[in-house]
């Protein structure tokens, strides 16, 4: 497995720090808030999720994950918390992580494996949408990072949709206009660089068969292999006891080859070992959560981290 190399996505549920921002709705993760959120449970949560981290796709690799793709952070601080943190701590990592103008202030971000990636370029990709009042939507933005992957340079995507808060079929629109914002991004590069290989990760707030990821696949960039993994028995989160496959790692034609200094797909997985999961109960095999509603259960997250694994082609 020396060759084997995870690539990994995972929503962190509400992964903010203690402190109010008066810029944000973050409120209820201070210590005066409806959460009653403190640098104690902060400092759970950042333990359980740097375990989490650190076992990803440890069954199919000798190496901890180079790429962790991450939703719902509040900020740089909780980022470099969590990095030393636990199981993360003394691993050789960094992060690309900006500010987006999301109303409760969650961004994504990208950690990676400084022994593995080197980022050459980053930046942030605004998502321009309106709400059904002609007011702009703000949401967060895509996170766009080029870098060198052993010997070969990819191009990643971190995303965190509009939420199905309102409707799925109401707020479709929106995620298909992120799938835009992504493809336009592509022509773009496409026309001063040779873009070879994309990986495009995150919580879509949509499934495999919905318009917005068919919308990607019908570029014909795209393969999705999580697609399969989505059954009425399986997903990565779920709600109202259906299961959902919201968070996905799509990847490009060019990871189905196997030349020499190239990457090539292996298998793709949703991560949901027992420790992750509620052990008993009506909600028996479910995410275990950090909080259902008020009530603080003291769990990881709402979602399970999904993960890919690439062979490096020595």
């Amino acid at each position: 497995m020396n060759d084997s190399y995870t690539i990994a996505f995972y929503n962190l549920e509400n992964f903010f720090d203690t402190v109010n921002d008066n810029g944000t709705l973050d409120d209820d993760f201070t210590p005066d808030g409806f959460k009653r959120w403190d640098d104690r449970k902060f400092g759970i949560k950042a333990k359980k999720i740097a375990k989490t981290i650190a076992q990803i796709g440890t069954d199919d690799s000798d190496t901890p994950p180079v790429l962790i793709g991450i939703a719902e952070v509040e900020n740089n601080d909780v980022i470099a918390t969590l990095l030393r943190t636990g199981k993360l701590k003394g691993m050789n990592y960094g992060f690309v992580h900006f500010d987006s103008p999301d109303e409760r202030g969650i961004d994504t971000a990208l950690i990676y494996h400084k022994d593995h990636f080197r980022v050459i370029e980053a930046q942030t990709i605004p998502l321009l949408i309106t709400n059904e009042n002609g007011l702009r939507d703000f949401t967060r933005d895509i996170l766009y990072v080029q870098g060198q992957l052993h010997e070969e340079v990819v191009h990643v995507f971190v995303n965190h949709w509009p939420s199905r808060r309102d409707g799925a079929d109401l707020t479709s629109y929106k995620r298909v206009a992120a799938a835009n914002t992504i493809l336009r991004k592509l022509d773009e590069l496409s026309a001063t660089t040779d873009i070879t290989n994309v990986i495009v990760m995150g919580d879509f707030n949509d499934d495999p068969n919905s318009d917005s990821i068919k919308r990607l696949m019908e570029s014909d960039r795209f393969i999705n292999p999580m697609q399969q993994l989505l059954s009425p028995a399986s997903g990565s989160a779920n709600y109202k006891g259906e299961w959902s496959l919201f968070d996905q790692i799509l990847i490009s034609h060019s990871f189905l080859n196997y030349e020499k200094g190239t990457h090539s797909f292996k298998k793709a997985e949703i991560y949901a070992p027992k420790f992750l999961k509620e052990w008993k109960g009506k909600y028996k095999g479910n995410p275990f959560r950090t909080f259902a509603g008020k009530k603080y259960l003291g769990g990881y997250s709402d979602h399970f981290p999904v993960y890919i694994i690439l062979k490096n082609n020595l």
